[in-house]
């Protein structure tokens, strides 16, 4: 596998690393722009050059919608025409972010050792190289498979607010979907391959606060005019508990059903013993019990602050009593939790009764449902095990995650009794979103082998 990777992939991969295609959440003029056009040209054209017999590469074109790349492969036999598989990735990116070390850059592959530094090397755009290339030494082994889509959207840092219109545009040409592949997820560790058992949802909304019509001397109003940043401090308060970080509000969390329980006790101490984050000076994480701590990160709501507006930078504020302040919040939802229900949660205790009678705006950017995997069937529980003992020596492992891939939510709604393989190279230190992100290569070429256990393991179960 290896040398199919050096041969096939790694020039492709890094073309695509080259190319600025952010997500439209953080390019509104994406079209304007080209990058992600010419991401998806390389992708398509990569693909359709693939040596597959009755290979179809399309690229799917909704207007004003990013546009999706969907590549069908003919079962290897008969028998297996009308069972189909679709493997999943995506092609547009974070923001590049600042802090990336010197020597490193979002737009410029790096190779250090095992590891390639880049913006979307890892997340996700090794998946469609990864995915056919698996395809391909399956065939070559003579191995079997059943139809295959790849599936490669260009909207899921965005949340995937554009994959329903396609998958309606699609229709019945999905087929029967009975396996579900998708490389966009995480790993605990790069000893073994780690199967994602659940992902949080998200609950993207800004909350503002206006006091004034313009900023004034804090001379004249302080102690007169509520500072709107003191205002916005307090209706936090309504939702997060600022000691802890615990959520307050019943709608963004869901209970954790005993499976995922009995998982979290078995493996947090790995798990919680592989993380790694930049901390800052003495920082400390809010639990120090290793199964609480990965319950929080996977079963629990969480509220981050990603983004603020109304502040000059510290070298240009002057001595005013600023007119707003606005907080983007990203909200973790419970994998199980009513994404709507939550929202409304939100807006309604932000809003009520506001501080001082300020002026409070909450807007919702997006709402996604969480995913609970379903029951794993007997068949790919062996073929992951088989699969890790063959390319790590180790036992495969289970896990939750505390990001969120909408379109699994999507897929386990249209096919309820489809089994999903969720599986991806982030583990520690791979910072995806951040800076320095980098793709794992030795966890890349086993995952790729291991997608082709699996195919084959489906087509024979």
């Amino acid at each position: 596998m290896d040398d199919r990777w050096d041969r096939d992939v790694l020039g492709p991969l890094q073309a695509y690393m080259r190319i600025p295609n952010v997500s439209p959440a953080f390019d509104p003029a994406w079209e304007a722009h080209g990058h992600m056009a010419a991401a998806t040209e390389l992708v398509r054209s990569w693909c359709e050059a693939r040596p597959i017999d009755g290979l179809q590469v399309e690229v799917l074109e909704l207007a004003g919608r990013t546009p999706v790349v969907l590549c069908e492969i003919p079962a290897t036999e008969p028998a297996l025409a009308d069972d189909t598989v679709l493997l999943y990735g995506h092609l547009d990116k974070q923001p590049e972010m600042a802090g990336w070390r010197d020597g490193l850059g979002p737009w410029e592959p790096v190779i250090e050792g095992d590891l390639l530094y880049g913006r979307g090397g890892a997340d996700d755009g090794y998946a469609v190289f990864s995915a056919f290339s698996a395809i391909e030494a399956l065939r070559d082994a003579g191995g079997s498979h059943a139809r295959l889509l790849v599936l490669v959207e260009a909207s899921e840092e965005s949340g995937s607010p554009d994959l329903p219109a396609h998958l309606d545009a699609l229709g019945d040409r999905l087929g029967q979907v009975s396996l579900v592949v998708g490389l966009d997820s995480g790993a605990a560790t790069y000893d073994r391959l780690w199967v994602t058992t659940s992902l949080r949802g998200v609950l993207m909304a800004t909350v503002r606060v206006d006091v004034l019509e313009e900023g004034v001397h804090s001379g004249s109003a302080g102690g007169v005019v509520p500072s709107s940043f003191r205002i916005l401090r307090r209706l936090l308060d309504r939702i997060e508990d600022a000691d802890t970080g615990r959520v307050l509000l019943e709608e963004l969390w869901s209970e954790v059903p005993p499976e995922r329980e009995a998982q979290l006790a078995a493996n947090a101490e790995q798990i919680v013993g592989g993380m790694a984050f930049p901390w800052a000076g003495g920082t400390q994480p809010d639990h120090a019990d290793a199964v609480d701590l990965l319950r929080a990160r996977t079963w629990a709501p969480s509220i981050a602050t990603i983004a603020v507006d109304g502040f000059p930078p510290a070298d240009r504020a002057g001595n005013v009593l600023r007119p707003f302040t606005e907080l983007m919040l990203s909200c973790r939802l419970a994998p199980t939790a009513d994404p709507t229900a939550a929202a409304e949660a939100l807006v309604r205790s932000l809003t009520a009764d506001p501080p001082c009678g300020a002026t409070v705006t909450v807007s919702v950017r997006g709402a996604e449902q969480g995913w609970n995997a379903p029951a794993t069937a007997p068949w790919l529980q062996d073929a992951v095990d088989e699969a890790s003992q063959a390319h790590w020596g180790q036992p495969s492992a289970a896990m939750g995650e505390g990001g969120t891939i909408p379109f699994m939510a999507m897929l386990g709604a249209q096919f309820p009794d489809a089994q999903f393989l969720i599986t991806g190279v982030l583990g520690p230190g791979s910072n995806a979103h951040g800076p320095n992100e980098f793709l794992h290569l030795p966890m890349a070429h086993r995952i790729t082998a291991a997608v082709s256990h699996v195919l084959d393991a489906h087509a024979r179960r």
